[in-house]
């Protein structure tokens, strides 16, 4: 699976590998450590921690965005914190005694900022599975945060159920394994196997085109199988981005109808079903309307009665109103200079999300895929089966999951975000165990939070990952006269330029942020340290390297050499005057103000269009990713194409340009 914000995001997140470390002393449980770090810097701490204790320290990140890294003794990595929320809890838990460290690197691109570094509690470490689940959610078993709520199903009983936290803060209500969540994207397995459901029954086909049911989706020229959009690879832009590039907010209300009346008015596809994967959540929006329009009932109605009813499952249902009341569900938030605020979250709308459950009624779900109790057992085998793209390969992706591997482990799974609720259900079907978390926190790392849980319940069969320490990274030293070739700009498919410069023997990768030293294993090779990112240059004629391929994360993005451009040589009044779409309905203005072009919307903050190329910007909001400028023969500007990852190319028309 190819996620170029994922990519970036690496990139980002490493970009103060090359900074010099600053030594700042030792942490005692009587001190509170204050300091100032500045952007592209790098502080190191060392606590004095004896064998098979737990520790929990608070990194308050008060005018600073910083990663946390902790090294045993030996200095071998053991785990990075990075969440978005201005309190990082970082816990170790020790194998030895010794002095343990804390690198704290900043992330700031500009500004200087001030964090504080805490000893919370030092206890014996847990022995017993229940007491390591306990230090897992440490950090949220409070009650003045919000909090998880956890299950383990093994075979068809929960061994383990427990809420931590604050289900609403403004009640002081507590988070127990019987409190409700919406729980995102984790919803899009019952829309898949509703579809299943309903092709059981002779009523429809995975392999029929989409108009058949929905005769509103334009036709794009080309078929648009319920079998693609139940796997991603339909084409279609996401509903979510373009909800966003017309004016809605996020926490506006959101219903199906104003998305089929979206879906309806698009001209392009991102690309021709089947060719490749990109997430797509307009595909499940989509297939609860066929399920309704199939069964006669709505989408809710029809999961309850032929799902969770039958499966006992009393507190779950699928969320189509947003003015309804529900009992014992909890609310979400997200960090704030004072703490916690609302995220708000308005929906009703169905399929790709709005499924609320309970961790417990969740694990009975998960366990259908054992016992079948709903469904069959062609249902489950097409429904775990990896979707082949047209090239024949795969990517992981099956029918709203995802099926990989966990430490040697065959797992399937899927996790969701919509405002602050954080969920994630893996199943692991050799084993017969599925682990269900969910939280309430935006700062909340389901995914990894759950693993930590598999890791407890599954430590005898688990494959440990190899971990690396500073001195097993390799650097061969290159002559200035081979750098060379590689210097100069690379426009990279994953949509952002990768800026390669030379200094003191090394090459470094440039941002806006700072630049990035890079390590070489060979003379095409280098590598950013202490990340999983790799750069091979390709292609050398004349002395240059004519392509990039970057390595992250375990997925390759390729790129190519451009020619030289400098940002400032740009005439920012050329691109001014108003963009209308007709498929968004939506007029932006862009205007050049103190040196900058800023795009405006009557529902939007402004936002700057920064210029990486000619007639090529890229913009500093998420859904509105990347702008090319568009002009006629007599080189006048017409009108613009703007990206954002799930939504390639769509079309402004500049207004009063005819």
């Amino acid at each position: 699976m190819k996620h170029p914000k994922r990519l970036l995001f690496l990139l980002a997140l490493t970009i103060t590998c090359a900074s010099a470390q600053t030594e700042k002393g030792h942490i005692s449980p009587e001190t509170i450590i204050k300091s100032d770090i500045e952007p592209a810097a790098k502080h190191r701490y060392t606590i004095s921690i004896q064998k098979d204790q737990f520790v929990i320290l608070k990194v308050n990140q008060m005018e600073a965005d910083v990663e946390v890294v902790t090294y045993d003794p030996s200095g071998t990595r053991l785990e990075t914190f990075d969440g978005p929320n201005s309190i990082e809890h970082i816990t170790i838990g020790s194998e030895t005694s010794g002095d343990y460290s804390l690198e704290i690197t900043s992330l700031e691109e500009n500004d200087t900022g001030m964090y504080s570094i805490t000893v919370v509690e030092t206890r014996k470490r847990a022995t017993a599975q229940a007491g390591k689940v306990d230090e897992i959610f440490s950090a949220w078993d409070t009650d003045h945060t919000p909090g998880a709520s956890v299950a383990v199903m093994k075979e068809g009983k929960i061994i383990f159920s427990k809420g931590y936290g604050m289900a609403t803060l403004e009640y002081d209500v507590p988070i127990t394994p019987a409190t409700i969540f919406h729980i995102a994207s984790v919803s899009k397995q019952f829309t898949a196997f509703s579809i299943l459901l309903l092709q059981d029954e002779g009523k429809l086909s995975l392999d029929d085109d989409i108009r058949t049911y929905i005769p509103e989706v334009p036709d794009f020229g080309t078929t648009i199988t319920l079998r693609h959009l139940a796997s991603h690879t339909s084409g279609l832009r996401d509903q979510w981005n373009l909800l966003a590039m017309a004016g809605w907010r996020l926490d506006d209300v959101i219903t199906t109808e104003q998305v089929l009346k979206l879906v309806s008015r698009q001209k392009e596809l991102n690309f021709q079903p089947g060719e490749k994967y990109t997430y797509c959540n307009t595909g499940f929006t989509l297939l609860a309307e066929v399920v309704a329009r199939v069964s006669g009932k709505s989408f809710p109605e029809f999961t309850e009665e032929q799902i969770f009813k039958p499966l006992g499952m009393k507190n779950t249902l699928f969320y189509d109103d947003h003015e309804r009341i529900v009992p014992n569900r909890a609310y979400s938030y997200g960090s704030s200079e004072d703490g916690y605020e609302k995220r708000v979250l308005s929906y009703a709308i169905a399929g790709a999300t709005s499924l609320f459950t309970t961790v417990e009624d969740l694990s009975l779900w998960a366990d259908n895929f054992r016992t079948l109790k709903v469904g069959n057992a062609g249902i489950v085998e097409e429904m775990n089966t990896p979707y082949v793209l047209n090239n024949g390969e795969t990517f992981g992706g099956a029918l709203g999951q995802f099926v990989g591997e966990y430490k040697g482990l065959k797992e399937i799974q899927h996790g969701g975000a919509d405002a602050g609720y954080r969920t994630y259900l893996a199943r692991f079907p050799d084993q017969n165990v599925a682990v269900s978390v969910f939280s309430n926190d935006g700062g909340f790392n389901s995914g990894a939070m759950a693993h930590k849980v598999t890791d407890v319940f599954l430590s005898d069969l688990l494959i440990e990952d190899v971990k690396s320490t500073d001195s097993e990274m390799a650097d061969v030293p290159l002559d200035d006269t081979i750098l060379e070739r590689y210097i100069g700009n690379y426009e990279m498919d994953a949509g952002f330029i990768a800026k390669i410069t030379s200094e003191d023997q090394h090459l470094f990768f440039q941002t806006t942020g700072g630049k990035n030293k890079l390590l070489a294993r060979n003379e095409n090779t280098f590598y950013i340290p202490n990340a999983d990112v790799v750069f091979n240059f390709e292609n050398i004629t004349e002395e240059k390297a004519a392509t990039l391929r970057v390595e992250a994360d375990g997925e390759t993005y390729p790129g190519k050499r451009i020619a030289p451009f400098e940002p400032s040589s740009v005439d920012l009044s050329e691109y001014e005057g108003e963009y209308f779409s007709e498929e968004l309905l939506t007029t932006y203005t862009f205007k050049e103000v103190d040196g900058k072009l800023m795009a405006q919307h009557i529902r939007h903050s402004d936002f700057e269009l920064i210029p990486e190329k000619p007639d090529a910007f890229r913009s500093t909001t998420w859904f509105f990713g990347q702008v090319e400028f568009l002009r006629n023969e007599k080189n006048e500007i017409t009108g613009c194409q703007a990206s954002s990852g799930r939504v390639q190319n769509l079309r402004f028309k500049k207004v009063g340009n005819e």
